[in-house]
């Protein structure tokens, strides 16, 4: 968690802003890996 997104576990669970950040900034890491897979299997399948 604090080598990823800056936050260490204990603050993530006590603070509800952070917490709400770190999932944000996950939630958009995902989409960007589904857009680089997605990307990649265009480029294969061409």
């Amino acid at each position: 968690m604090h080598g990823a997104y800056g936050v260490g576990y204990e603050t993530y669970c006590r603070k509800q802003d952070v917490r709400m950040q770190v999932e944000k900034k996950r939630e958009e890491d995902h989409l960007k890996s589904q857009r680089i897979v997605a990307d990649i299997e265009r480029k294969a399948h061409s």
